[in-house]
Parts: C-alpha cells; sequence; structure tokens
C-alpha cells in the first residue's frame, strides 16, 4: 500500500492545513482512525481535514518556523498512516495520540537541526539589513555556537525541556504534561539544568 499523500518526497503539507479545523466529536476521531488502520484514504482525508491545522499550531510552537513545521506534520501524518492500528483509544483520546507523534516529531527534529536550520532567503535578507556590523555577526554566531555546545552537554530530556521552556515559551504545565512528571519535579529541573549551563557558558 502507497502513502496516503501522491507527493510524499515533497516535505509539504497538503494546501489543507491552512484553513481552521472543523470541531469533530473525540469519537469520531477514534473512528476515522479505524479507518486509517484499515487503509481507507477517504477516512484519512477526513481525519487530515479535522486535525492538521491543530497539529500544525502544535509544532509551530515548538519549531517557531512554519516551513519546516510544514514539513513536520507531513512527515507527522505518514507516521499516523503507518501506526494507526496501534492507536488504543482506552488509553489516550485521538487528538492526544496525533499530537504526541507531531510533538515528538517536532522535539526530534529540533534535536537532529537546532542550529542548522535555514531560514527562507527572504528571512535571511531581512535579518541581514538589521544587523548593525559584520563583527556582532560573528559574535552573535559563537555565542549561539557555545550554547548549543553546552545544551548538548544535558541529559536527553533536561535539554528537550530547555529548549521547550525558554526557546518555544511552554508553561510548566506543559512541560510536566509532556514529561509526564510532576510541576514541582519539572521547576527543579529546569533549575539544575539552568545552573549547568551557566557554569559551562563562563567556564
Amino acid at each position: 500500500m502507497s502513502e496516503p499523500f501522491s507527493s510524499p518526497t515533497t516535505g509539504r503539507a497538503p494546501s489543507g492545513a491552512e484553513s481552521p479545523s472543523i470541531p469533530v466529536p473525540p469519537d469520531q476521531l477514534s473512528q476515522l482512525i479505524k479507518g486509517v488502520a484499515a487503509k481507507d484514504r477517504s477516512a484519512f482525508a477526513a481525519l487530515y481535514e479535522a486535525t492538521a491545522p491543530k497539529l500544525l499550531g502544535t509544532i509551530i510552537r515548538i519549531l517557531n518556523n512554519r516551513g519546516w513545521a510544514e514539513e513536520v506534520v507531513h512527515d507527522t501524518y505518514i507516521k499516523i498512516w503507518r501506526k494507526a492500528d496501534q492507536f488504543d483509544a482506552s488509553k489516550a483520546s485521538a487528538m492526544t495520540w496525533m499530537i504526541t507523534i507531531a510533538r515528538n516529531g517536532a522535539i526530534d527534529e529540533l534535536r537532529k537541526q537546532p542550529a542548522n536550520r535555514k531560514a527562507p532567503e527572504d528571512e535571511l535578507e531581512q535579518l541581514a539589513s538589521k544587523e548593525p556590523n559584520a563583527q556582532s555577526q560573528v559574535e552573535d554566531q559563537q555565542t549561539v555556537n557555545q550554547l548549543n555546545l553546552c545544551l548538548e552537554e544535558l541529559e536527553k530530556d533536561r535539554r528537550d525541556m530547555v529548549r521547550l521552556a525558554y526557546l518555544n515559551g511552554w508553561s510548566r504545565a506543559d512541560l510536566a504534561t509532556h514529561f509526564d512528571q510532576p510541576v514541582n519535579t519539572v521547576k527543579t529541573w529546569l533549575h539544575r539544568a539552568l545552573k549547568q549551563l551557566k557554569g559551562c557558558l563562563t567556564s
């Protein structure tokens, strides 16, 4: 069975992600996923139309780059198509299950390419026009490089947590839900991670 998108190699989500989703009852989403598990393309199309804007918003919140997020949305629905038979409505709602796949995919992308992701050329031109001089560009890049090196020294969960909290604006409650930890534990982890980062950056 081929993939559900006609051109999966383009790395772009279908255009439906641009439009607001129409609210669909959770039990109906579960039924659509069951259809997808049976490789029903019409069920997949309906599931996509109902949920793509929500997943796109979730991914943009993590990556802060729409073009990159659209690529991850595309990959997310490929995973949903392949893993639909693993969905268990007794363990999580359909939307929660899909959001988890989307978030994990976005975090994986962020981990693989934290500093190397290229912005569109027009954005690069805008940034260049705002830079006061070449020296500041060099200093800023050195700071970014040093920060990324220090982040790599953190444990994986701590590193992801710091990026989501301080680069993507996640609340402590969001982090607690995502990492399945109490809020106080999240606060402790962040405090220790920041202390470690500060020591690395000043060494």
